[in-house]
This record gives C-alpha cells, structure tokens and sequence, in this order.
C-alpha cells in the first residue's frame, strides 16, 4: 500500500510539473513577443498614443486602453512618463469613461496663461482633450454619439478631474467627429483645435479650452480617401535654412499604402484659420504596415526645439488577434520630425530621436553574414552604386524576413517570419517605390517583435512588427560590398 501511495504520489507530482513546464513554456512563448525597448502596456489593450505633453521634465504619455481585456473595448486614457522617451514609468489610468461615453483619443496642453482658469499663471494646469464616444447612442444609429470634453490636472498629471460642464464641442450630426489635437497659435493668440470629421478636417478656435467656434475645413478634395479620416495633427517645422512650413497629420483607415491602417501627411501654410497645402500629392509617415494614429508631443522647450513623434505599432487589419497574451500592442521608437527641401516641395524626414542611443552598445564591423550577439540590435550599412540590396534575417526554426531593393523597389516579405496564422491579411509581401530616393544609408531597429527601416536617416521608413517562435539570430547581406555594422541595444524591462 505504500508502495502503491508513493507510486500514486510521483505520478501525480509529474502530472503537476509537466502542467506547469507547459504553462511556463506557453507563458514564455507569448511573453518573448513583448518589445525590450518599445513601450507596451503591462497587460490589457492598447492602441493609439494620445494626450502626449512634456512638462517639468517628463514626457506624458496616454494612449487608448482597455484594462479588462486585449481586445479593443470601452476606451480609458492608458499613462506613463518617461524622462527620456525610451524607459517609462507606468501611471494609474487617467480617465475612465463616465455617463456621456467612453474616453476616445485627443490631446493634452500646458496652459501656461491658464487661460481656462483651472489652474493659477503659477501653476499652469495640464488641460486634456478627447472624444467622448457614446456607445448607447452609436448602437441607437444617431449621428450625434461623438463629443468632445476637458479635463484638467495641477499635480503634474497624476490626477485628473473633468469639466463639470462637458461636452465642450457638440456634435453637429456626423458619426465621425473626433480625435481633438489642439495648440496656442501665436498669430492669431487663440486655441486651435484640428478635428477629424468623417473624410475631412475642421478647425476651431477657442480662447479658453471651454468655448470653440469653427473656422475652416480641409481635406475634401484633396490625400488619400480609402477610409475615415482620424488622429489628426497640425504643427509648424522650420528647416535647416531658417524656412518654416505647416504641417498636417491625418490617419486613414483604411486606405494606407499596405492595406489597412496608415498616416498621410501634408506641408503647406496655416494662417491661423485655413491650412492650405503646397501640393496635391500623397505623402505616407511610415510606407511600413504598423505605424498608425502617430502625433507630435506638445510644449517641449524651445531649448529643445524638436518636434517628437510616437506611432502605434500595428494595423486594424489584425490588431486584436495578434499571437499575444496578456497584453497587446506597443508604440514605435520616438522619432524626431524634420522639415527637408526635395527639388520644389518640402517632406518630412523622420529620424529616431538621439536618447536611443543611451541604449546601444559598441558596434562590430561583418562583412556578407553574421550570427547576432544579441537579439535586440541595430545594423547599419552604406548601400553601394547598385542601389540595390538584400538583407536577410532568419533564426534556427527557418524562419525568415527579407528586405530587398531590386530596380527602384523595396519589397519586404514576411510570409514566413513566424506565426502567421492569426490573419490573412499579416503574411504579405509589401511593396514600396523608392526610385525617386538616392539611398545611401540604411538602419535597421530590431528588436524581439518588430523591425523598423530608416532610409538615409528617415528620407523612407518602414515599420512591420513580426512574431518568430525564435528571436532572429542570423543576417545576411547581399550586394557588392556587403559590409554592415551591428551593435547591440539594451532592454528596457525591469
């Protein structure tokens, strides 16, 4: 009998440690998708950054969360601070939804002239701008559902409190009329906010957060129009030689140049009330398929002088079924936001900020292929007279990514760059024209789950995330002089 309790006890403790091997190791396998230097929410959904504001040496991140789940649902402001961009603190949700909706996306601003009274000249309040989103409306079919509120902070963003007379901007009868950006115009000494409303975007002024009046509308005519229009930006950018230029985000979906999400941008000129643009043509922020819903910090120093930008790394093709556990989605690296003359307009050039640098350790020279020293890495290289390449990364499983230049397209393939099931949409091979670009450098971002490609520090740039079952540990480069320096770059996980 005892014999019989000792066998009954070993096989039952086996049973114990090969169901707990096996949850580790399913544990293990969807926690090795979680970026080591990209921001992720600790668990739950995330999408679009938002709210984003610098103040008293933090930058503030929100960005839309759902804590309950890892699919998209009722919308809360997500927060973190970081003091450099790259290595964040998680903060407790600013904002839950309340009585008139969920809380969609916006913006937040230092009220340096605490114009809206919610703070003191001493004490500038941070003001927030969003949407609320009325899912009780929306499923009744009325037009209205969509708002915008205020909410104020003077603890340096760890507390918030709502306007007790929001909405602040009614909604006119358009289902889609949302994502408030809004900034101090110097000109005109007002409060603009730029709002996305279904295809187009409308201006409003407002000299205290509280009040808006329209001025002007943007975009029926003119960028891209496969999708809804949203997450719009307005900023200006003075380039190298003293001239300045307005700048205009919007995010489509879908319609983007991969399929699905996407962000196209406009130059031109805003003179307080109307932007008009210098061309009709159709600029892309990121030709990659995971950048979306991207916009620029507010009030950074002029000491600084950067216009700073975050995207949301993923596509609404398939972001809710990404192979991922507890948590899903992450932003791109921040990247800063450069006004270049090309021939008779003016493009942005989108350069990873230099803080990342803090990150990356000393580079090796290789020539044709290499075995990585780390999984989280940087590899650079000169692209010769050909201006053709390919670059290959692949890991034991054979999994693989192909980036390749063959007479004036890039192509980038991950048809079999690991778990691909979840979508029909994710195993492509995207496509991206850069005849008109003299490629001289490349840099290439990769870390456990994603890759992001820097042409001629930001001129082009692609973002794909990817989900190998292994961390891609080979690359290969082909072309006539196949010399790439790589350096590895340190985690940001505690």
């Amino acid at each position: 009998m005892k014999i019989l309790s000792f066998l009954l006890f070993l096989f039952l403790l086996a049973a114990c440690q090969q169901k707990e091997n096996s949850e580790t190791s399913q544990a293990s396998t969807y926690e090795a998708f979680r970026p080591q230097f990209h921001f992720t929410p600790k668990a739950g959904w995330m999408n679009d950054p938002n709210g984003m504001v610098y103040y008293e040496g933090e930058y503030h991140l929100f960005y839309q969360h759902y804590p309950d789940s890892t699919v998209w649902g009722p919308m809360h402001w997500g927060h973190a601070v970081s003091k450099d961009m790259i290595r964040w603190e998680h903060l407790p949700i600013a904002l839950y939804p309340d009585s008139l909706g969920m809380i969609f996306s916006g913006s937040a601003v230092v009220d340096w002239k605490n114009t809206s009274g919610f703070g003191t000249t001493e004490t500038p309040p941070l003001v927030a701008i969003y949407t609320y989103h009325d899912p009780v409306g929306d499923k009744a079919g009325r037009n209205d559902f969509q708002t915008q509120g205020i909410a104020y902070s003077v603890d340096k963003g760890r507390t918030w409190k709502k306007y007790d007379q929001n909405p602040v901007l009614k909604n006119p009868g358009i289902r889609d009329f949302r994502d408030p950006k809004v900034s101090w115009n110097e000109v005109s000494n007002q409060w603009v906010m730029t709002l996305a409303v279904k295809d187009h975007i409308e201006f409003y002024s407002s000299p205290d957060l509280k009040k808006w009046n329209k001025l002007s509308e943007f975009g029926n005519s003119i960028g891209a129009h496969g999708g809804v229009w949203e997450c719009p930006d307005l900023f200006p950018l003075t380039d190298s030689e003293g001239n300045t230029r307005w700048v205009l985000f919007v995010s489509i979906n879908p319609g983007g140049p991969q399929g699905g999400s996407a962000t196209q941008y406009f130059v031109g000129d805003f003179d307080g009330k109307n932007f008009i643009s210098q061309d009709t043509l159709t600029r892309w922020i990121d030709y990659g398929a995971d950048n979306y819903a991207g916009v620029t910090w507010s009030d950074i120093p002029t000491s600084d002088g950067r216009r700073l930008f975050i995207g949301w790394m993923s596509n609404w093709q398939y972001a809710n079924v990404v192979p991922t556990q507890a948590w899903r989605s992450a932003t791109t690296l921040p990247r800063e936001v450069v006004l270049n003359k090309k021939a008779d307009a003016y493009e942005l050039k989108f350069i990873p900020v230099k803080e990342i640098s803090d990150l990356q350790g000393a580079g090796v020279s290789y020539t044709g292929s290499a075995t990585l020293a780390s999984p989280l890495s940087l590899i650079e290289f000169e692209v010769d007279d050909s201006q053709e390449f390919t670059l290959t990364l692949s890991n034991a499983e054979n999994e693989k990514v192909v980036i390749a230049v063959r007479q004036g397209v890039l192509t980038f393939d991950r048809t079999t760059s690991g778990v691909i099931d979840f979508n029909s949409d994710f195993p492509a091979v995207h496509q991206v024209n850069v005849a008109d670009v003299e490629m001289k450098t490349i840099k290439l971002y990769v870390d456990l789950a994603s890759l992001e490609l820097f042409i001629n520090d930001g001129e082009r740039v692609l973002t794909e995330i990817v989900f190998p079952n292994r961390p891609y540990n080979q690359v290969q480069l082909d072309m006539k002089n196949p010399t790439m320096r790589i350096s590895p770059l340190s985690s940001i996980i505690q």
